[in-house]
């Protein structure tokens, strides 16, 4: 790490090879918050917050070594070391995709995935809040349509970074009191789902389910929870469903093997190897061969479908 007068500190964080570089950046730039997250020339960015500190994250794989490199600007920069851990989490450095590879390759309908990207991650988040909003934001419409809407929630909610170096990353996203208590009136979302939506956002803000206090994730000092109650916490809010709690689970709380069983691009990736498997109850005994690491089956079923879409549709 080397820390430069000008508050910045660089951070080169190493990776076990393979690496999909273009994939994790495809996935990300799909979901990129407008305001807030940008993948741009190859890079991910975006202002952050860490214990009081606001300053610039901006992440890139290193063009030779095996590793990518994290460069902090602002006064964040002095809470690097601190940062390590959320951005490998983000980024999926620990995984170990030969053995991982060598357990979902021994299935013959995994096998030609993992053969084509041996290298697959499964994309973290920076925040497991903005990550059950932008899950309630996208239930049953598209992920650009799901896009523009949570953009307009950071515009009537968030907070605007005044003098911020990047224009697509110059806005604060929401804090769960601020979204609590936000009108969100002909946001372009159904009234029961904005209900969903702020109700989430006061049990956040109250401390009733700390979804980013999971441990290690917390960036504020909170005690870690348990992550089998936060589930069950999650799970009983109005407007949450299984589907949701296990995509937060995969991304946020880096569980390897959850499975959002109702996923429905899961569910028509499977029955169409085969068709007597139609619903997540019939499909279960054969998920279940993929354990335990569901996470990156789910990945690949849902990479195989964006690369022959060629768009960002799965999860």
């Amino acid at each position: 790490m080397s820390t430069t007068p000008t508050a910045t500190a660089t951070l080169e964080l190493p990776f076990k090879a393979p690496y999909d570089w273009p994939r994790i950046l495809r996935f990300f730039a799909g979901r990129a918050t407008p305001g807030v997250e940008a993948v741009e020339d190859g890079v991910w960015r975006r202002a952050i917050d860490w214990n009081g500190d606001v300053g610039t994250l901006a992440v890139h794989k290193h063009p030779k070594r095996r590793c990518i490199v994290a460069t902090i600007d602002g006064a964040a920069s002095r809470h690097a070391d601190a940062l390590t851990a959320p951005i490998a989490r983000m980024f999926d450095l620990h995984a170990d995709p030969k053995t991982i590879g060598a357990s979902l390759g021994a299935d013959p309908w995994l096998a030609p995935l993992v053969d084509a990207v041996p290298g697959l991650r499964v994309p973290g988040a920076w925040s497991a809040f903005e990550l059950v909003v932008r899950a309630i934001v996208g239930q049953q419409v598209s992920v650009k349509a799901a896009t523009t809407i949570i953009g307009r929630i950071v515009q009537r909610a968030g907070e605007r970074i005044e003098d911020h170096s990047h224009e697509t990353t110059a806005w604060r996203f929401p804090t769960p009191a601020a979204l609590a208590a936000v009108d969100l009136s002909k946001i372009g979302m159904p009234s029961k789902r904005i209900e969903a939506l702020q109700g989430f956002a006061r049990a956040v803000a109250s401390g009733d389910v700390p979804v980013d206090s999971v441990a290690g994730v917390d960036n504020v000092g909170n005690a870690s929870v348990d992550v089998a109650q936060l589930r069950a916490s999650l799970l009983a809010l109005p407007g949450i469903g299984p589907w949701t709690v296990e995509y937060v689970a995969m991304r946020a709380w880096r569980d390897a093997d959850a499975w959002p069983a109702w996923d429905l691009v899961l569910m028509q990736a499977i029955a169409a190897r085969d068709p007597a498997l139609v619903r997540p109850n019939q499909q279960r005994a054969r998920t279940d061969a993929w354990r335990p690491w569901r996470s990156y089956a789910a990945m690949h079923l849902w990479n195989e479908v964006a690369d022959r879409a060629g768009a960002a549709r799965g999860g």
